[in-house]
């Protein structure tokens, strides 16, 4: 009976398991909407405290625009005389109050800016010192990390401003079999707070949500289904009993051997 029992169970949890995997992406997306449109939104970045930024000053007139930028760095390779010149990552990190300190122009508030209007700002502040001044601003640190029922988690270093929650997930290898497309959480920090957001990647409203593209440091997290869940529970029981029943057959031997020495004596 016990047998029956557990082969029955054992149906019951893949039969789930092969249930959820058969859900797909945007199931109530009608047929003509494929063929429609929907508004792609804002996804340009905001700069928030701890980002670093790459902040390149040029000109028409090079050497004018050599004192907004760091220097550039020499050194010479064994055995050849020529020197190797190597220009200097400009690397700004936004500090706690979203403030960064800019060669000559001195303190930027630039906490909510795009890189573009920051690049802007700078531009406007040299213009009268250097002739047709160009800057050129990215993000260094943009980074994601995607956890869970993912083929693989870990942190995503993103190269480009637009990453959406599509993308991050192809990044890892899309979802598992035991992935809920219907439950995947995104935790993100933001004015000092952090918001919660899940996603149901059945659901074409996912498309027009505010936190379709992601964020600076957001974390992205895959939830397990039902029988993944009891499967887990199931392991970390059986690893319990096993590590109990270790216990006892260890100090039964310690006893048995004391009983022994004991008994020869």
């Amino acid at each position: 009976m016990k047998i029956n029992q557990l082969s029955i169970l054992a149906l019951l949890l893949i039969v789930t398991s092969c249930a959820t995997n058969k859900a797909t992406y945007f199931e109530n997306l009608d047929a003509d909407q494929l063929s429609g449109t929907i508004d792609v939104g804002d996804y340009e970045l905001r700069i928030a405290p701890d980002d670093m930024l790459s902040i390149t000053v040029s000109s028409v007139v090079p050497d004018a625009a050599a004192p907004y930028n760091l220097p550039a760095v020499s050194y010479s390779e064994p055995g050849k005389q020529e020197l190797t010149i190597v220009p200097n990552l400009q690397v700004y990190t936004v500090n706690r109050d979203g403030d960064i300190y800019f060669p000559i122009v001195g303190r930027i508030h630039v906490e909510g800016m795009t890189r573009n209007e920051l690049a802007k700002y700078i531009e406007d502040k040299i213009r009268p010192e250097l002739k047709d001044p160009f800057v050129l601003v990215q993000f260094m640190n943009f980074k994601v990390v995607v956890l869970g029922e993912v083929k693989i988690p870990g942190q995503i270093q993103v190269q480009t401003e637009r990453l959406s929650i599509l993308d991050a997930i192809g990044a890892a290898g899309d979802l598992t079999i035991y992935g809920q497309r219907k439950d995947v959480l995104l935790i993100r920090e933001e004015n000092g707070k952090r918001i919660f957001h899940r996603f149901d990647l059945t659901d074409k409203e996912t498309f027009e949500s505010p936190y379709f593209y992601l964020k600076q440091n957001d974390v992205v997290y895959v939830m397990p289904n039902k029988a993944q869940r009891n499967n887990s529970n199931y392991n970390q029981l059986a690893s319990y009993r096993i590590s109990v029943a270790g216990t006892i057959v260890s100090a039964i031997s310690v006893l048995a051997s004391l009983a022994i020495a004991l008994f020869i004596r």
